[in-house]
């Protein structure tokens, strides 16, 4: 899973975002019984939005789409979707 570094430093919370991204990872894959994929910061993803951080993941990068994340409460409906 990728996850925009530039986007986590521009927004209020983002180091916490992060942490709650990583757990909402870690919960779907002891429920799904297997590993939790890495978190891996990157550099700019070149989207840029105003308030949200941009994900992405190679199920997601296949299709050629970003996931954005607004805040931690959003975490749980993005991980769902980076991890299809």
């Amino acid at each position: 899973m990728l996850i925009c570094g530039k986007c986590l430093s521009k927004i209020d919370g983002g180091k916490k975002l992060k942490q709650a991204l990583k757990a909402e990872l870690k919960r779907a894959a002891a429920a799904r019984g297997g590993k939790r994929p890495k978190l891996v910061t990157t550099s700019c993803l070149g989207i840029c939005p105003k308030r949200a951080v941009v994900t992405a993941s190679a199920g997601t990068l296949a299709w050629g789409e970003y996931v954005l994340v607004e805040d931690r409460a959003a975490a749980n409906s993005a991980s769902k979707l980076l991890d299809a």
